[in-house]
């Protein structure tokens, strides 16, 4: 299986995962697939895979573009499908398959973790009860499911970037923010929701996510739910997405 998929690997500071989400993207059904990696600000520039490096088309940042540098990079791809990743997620050998096929019934942002808001006012990452999690962390689904907003890993057309680039307020958040900012900015401007492709218990191949390195990269000491300020700058970001820019959440648009 062949498509038109070019997926933007995320260095940071996971360089000990690195290797291990190279190779799972070339371990994909689908053949033919454009690698970019895109390292920001690294302490130390030799700590990544010289074998990465050296085969992706790479961009190494002297400054700190925070998560929203691999989306700049991903406007040079030259395919209909862009994938950006987190570094913290290891996606299974069938998952940018799941995401194509996905694509052909729901046509939309594609994530391998959603977030349903069960409360505008009373949303409050990361604190459970406020949301709904969809995905590969659980509960998982059989189906397509849609979601307020995407997380972890990212699977949309590459022409909805002018979407993405054209809501960027005048001052954004370094470390955060940019999952949701995806879905609302499609949504605006192009009318598309969020989904979760399906994340079936019984086939793993699927899920965006490997749940154990998932659970062990995305809880280790660089974990942003770490980040007390962060968390609390994601919750005024959001505020901001649906007060100032008119996001309406699924609830909401019921």
């Amino acid at each position: 299986m062949s498509e038109d998929v070019t997926v933007v690997l995320s260095g940071y500071k996971r360089s000990y995962a690195t290797l291990e989400q190279y190779q799972a993207i070339k371990n994909q059904t689908v053949k033919d697939i454009k690698i970019m990696f895109w390292v920001n600000f690294p302490d130390n520039k030799t700590s990544f895979p010289e074998e990465v490096i050296s085969n992706c088309q790479s961009i190494i940042s002297n400054s700190n573009y925070g998560v929203w540098g691999r989306f700049i990079e991903s406007l040079h791809a030259q395919t209909e499908y862009v994938c950006i990743i987190d570094d913290d997620t290891i996606p299974g050998e069938r998952w940018i398959e799941n995401c194509i096929n996905t694509m052909k019934t729901h046509e939309g942002v594609l994530a391998t973790r959603g977030v349903i808001i069960n409360d505008n006012k009373k949303f409050m990452y990361p604190f459970e009860g406020s949301y709904k999690p969809v995905g590969w962390c659980g509960p998982h689904n059989e189906e397509p499911a849609r979601v307020d907003m995407g997380c972890h890993n990212w699977f949309f057309r590459r022409l909805w970037l002018r979407a993405f680039f054209a809501e960027m307020p005048a001052k954004f958040p370094m470390n955060f923010g940019e999952d949701m900012h995806l879905s609302a900015a499609i949504k605006l401007h192009y009318g598309f929701n969020t989904y979760v492709p399906p994340h079936p218990e019984s086939d793993k191949t699927l899920w965006g996510s490997c749940p154990k390195r998932g659970g062990e990269y995305g809880q280790d000491k660089n974990a942003i739910s770490h980040n007390g300020l962060a968390n609390l700058g994601m919750n005024k970001y959001w505020e901001y997405l649906i007060k100032q820019r008119g996001y309406k959440t699924i609830g909401e648009s019921w």
